[in-house]
């Protein structure tokens, strides 16, 4: 599954001297008569992936619930390499939330995977938000018509640090097919759309919420097919990986492919570390379920991001400040999700 993640990251802020005056620091300015300016919000990044995706829109828009409904606080979606990298991320405190899908989450938290030797085990689930599907896209007039074809074939397996990458390599791998059987290329959503494009490469893989701007944007300009897994390698994924269900991308999500077609889906999990503070986690939490409607206009992915949803997919423990909000709201909380 290859090397665990460089902690080091690329998303640098001064988390623990920002952190170490926080909201007791606040609170105590305001109890000793003093007015903090108006300008000194605590800043909250939220380490998202490649403009590419649906990460990236989804933070935005929780961003923007937090900049308007939580009170102290701004917060801005980076971009980064995506799940892997996020999840180092919040370990190293270069960034206060992250998005990840929910076997790279599970294989963080665990220590196991991607993540052996090198458990994160301060991970802490604040939501699922929504479902990926998994796309296995080429050109029509391609000749790949299913995951067998993909042999001695250039195949984007996805960014280096990506969820794709770790789904790529579990299906690929739970159907016989290893990465000495194709030419892998380590590609984001954008530059594996354009590989294609340019016949540079004959397939890539995307794990990402449906629809998606980079395969919309190829499918204007070229005649693209989204390859069907068969029942047997799905059930070989799903046998593999716990965290991989069967769904269905429906006909006419992408111009050109007009017929459903079932797809391997697995939840995209909201993240944080177990220091954050309950406060906040609680706040941007009701915040972000309360003001759903705004994060819809800027993504249908998140229609599917509900309470249900959490309870349901979740792979991790709930951060207090999370379970707080649930609670709240009458939501009853397995005991698999308390920490």
């Amino acid at each position: 599954m290859g090397e665990p993640p460089d902690l080091g990251g690329s998303i640098m802020f001064n988390t623990f001297t920002r952190r170490s005056f926080g909201l007791l620091g606040t609170a105590a300015v305001v109890a000793m008569g003093l007015s903090a300016p108006a300008a000194a919000q605590e800043q909250l990044s939220i380490a998202t992936g490649g403009t590419g995706g649906v990460y990236y829109p989804m933070g935005g828009g929780l961003a923007e619930v937090i900049n308007n409904h939580v009170d102290g606080f701004s917060a801005t979606a980076e971009v980064t390499g995506a799940s892997v990298e996020n999840m180092g991320l919040i370990a190293t405190g270069d960034a206060d939330f992250a998005i990840g899908l929910a076997d790279t989450v599970a294989q963080a938290q665990t220590g196991t995977g991607r993540f052996e030797g090198q458990q994160l085990e301060m991970i802490r689930g604040v939501a699922s938000l929504y479902a990926n599907m998994i796309h296995i896209v080429a050109l029509e007039g391609s000749g790949i018509t299913s995951l067998e074809d993909l042999r001695g074939k250039r195949v984007s397996i996805g960014a280096p640090g990506s969820g794709t990458e770790v789904n790529t390599a579990a299906i690929l791998e739970a159907n016989g097919i290893s990465y000495d059987d194709i030419d892998e290329q380590r590609l984001n959503f954008n530059e594996t759309a354009d590989a294609l494009g340019n016949g540079d490469i004959d397939a890539g893989f995307w794990s990402v919420g449906a629809p998606t701007s980079s395969i919309l944007n190829l499918a204007t300009t070229q005649d693209i097919v989204v390859i069907a897994m068969s029942e047997a390698e799905l059930e070989a994924a799903m046998g593999a990986h716990e965290t991989f269900a069967q769904t269905t991308l429906a006909g006419g999500t992408y111009p050109g492919v007009d017929e459903d077609i079932s797809v391997l889906g697995i939840p995209n999990v909201l993240t944080v570390s177990s220091e954050m503070s309950d406060d906040v986690v609680y706040a941007v939490t009701k915040a972000m379920f309360e003001n759903i409607a705004d994060m819809q206009a800027i993504h249908p992915a998140a229609n599917q991001t509900t309470v249900d949803l959490t309870i349901a997919a979740t792979p991790i423990p709930l951060h207090p400040g999370a379970i707080r909000y649930y609670e709240e709201i009458g939501a009853t909380i397995p005991d698999n999700l308390r920490p």
